[in-house]
């Protein structure tokens, strides 16, 4: 029987929440009064059949394409869900970077994919290799699964390193689906979407991670137009039509992005900033140093990570995301970009917790 269930996403949203929450993956949320719309702007129906097209025309403009090969979404997940299940047939072969993010494996289980996995080193710096694709890569394999930025690490892949391994799938007659919905957290020369690298790129992204939108499900996916019309019509299996009110609520965003963006980046910047002089003070806990995204992944050198996260929890009100959810059970995730001083307390909170063990 296939596994029909995320044991990352029931531990999300029953157990992740403390005083001190860490286990985030994006920023704060952005309020609803600072986008310049008023409520007689909305309205609860519309014309939304294949695409509300005033939001097919912005997603676009964003991500320098044509507007027939952006397919809609709710959020990076139903994204990337609607891309696997148009993709694959049960028993095709995916490849998928290890490690990874749990939900790709759950919805690939779902969907009945026979799954390989290709390494993203810790001693690397959990560097994107090309290497390790070709070394497990077949005739078979009918897509291979990233993200960039790499949940959960953050590291940022090359437009070369991510060629190449498109051109490993073209000679397979493979695809490649990135997830992007970190990227943004690249502020100065954020990369273009990979789906410019090529016609075997399928990419997914949203205003969520990034945006602290999460609450619109702006989700979108980029593909040739006629892959993007099978996803519309598989998509029919799903929903019906999304939620007008936040279709618009969207394209105000998308039409101030810059500022939303910035907003947040203030935030994460300085968190980010107080990682790095957390990292230098500890040895009880290393990762790879990181530019860029609102994660990081993080080892615990010494000691049981379960009874380590469990007195973080209890005993310092913190939480942060178990490692096993992304193959690495002996380390932690943590976000950053929410609240600034939350995050400083909390780190505070995990080096007491360190020190007490």
């Amino acid at each position: 029987m296939r596994q029909r269930y995320s044991d990352y996403m029931l531990w999300a949203k029953t157990q992740s929440r403390a005083r001190f929450n860490l286990a985030t993956s994006g920023v704060g949320s952005f309020p609803l009064h600072e986008l310049p719309v008023t409520i007689d702007q909305l309205e609860i129906n519309g014309d939304s059949a294949y695409g509300y097209a005033p939001l097919q025309q912005a997603i676009a403009k964003k991500c320098g394409v044509d507007p027939d090969c952006v397919v809609a979404a709710a959020g990076t997940s139903m994204a990337n869900h609607l891309t696997m299940a148009t993709l694959i047939d049960p028993g095709d072969e995916v490849l998928i970077e290890q490690p990874t993010y749990e939900l790709f494996i759950s919805t690939l289980l779902y969907l009945g994919a026979v799954v390989k996995h290709f390494a993203r080193t810790e001693e690397s710096g959990y560097a994107l290799d090309p290497a390790q694709v070709r070394r497990v890569i077949t005739r078979k394999t009918k897509l291979i699964v990233l993200s960039n930025l790499h949940n959960p690490s953050s590291v940022l892949a090359s437009d070369t390193v991510l060629r190449e391994i498109g051109g490993m799938a073209r000679s397979v007659g493979a695809r490649v689906l990135v997830d992007e919905v970190y990227l943004d957290a690249v502020y100065t020369h954020t990369p273009r979407p990979a789906y410019h690298l090529g016609p075997e790129f399928v990419v997914t992204s949203s205003l969520t991670k990034v945006y602290g939108l999460s609450g619109l499900r702006c989700g979108w996916i980029l593909a040739e137009p006629a892959l993007a019309r099978a996803m519309w019509r598989l998509d029919d299996l799903f929903e019906s039509i999304p939620a007008h009110p936040a279709e618009l609520l969207s394209v105000v965003a998308l039409e101030n992005l810059d500022y939303i963006r910035e907003r947040a980046r203030k935030v994460v910047g300085a968190d980010r900033a107080l990682l790095r002089e957390f990292l230098d003070s500890q040895e009880a806990v290393s990762t790879p140093r990181t530019e860029f995204g609102t994660t990081a992944i993080l080892r615990l050198e010494k000691g049981n990570i379960d009874n380590f996260l469990t007195r973080l929890r209890t005993d310092y009100e913190t939480s942060v995301v178990p490692g096993r959810f992304f193959g690495l059970p002996n380390h932690f995730r943590i976000g950053m970009g929410v609240d600034h001083e939350m995050f400083q307390e909390g780190l505070q909170r995990i080096g007491s917790a360190l020190q007490d063990r």
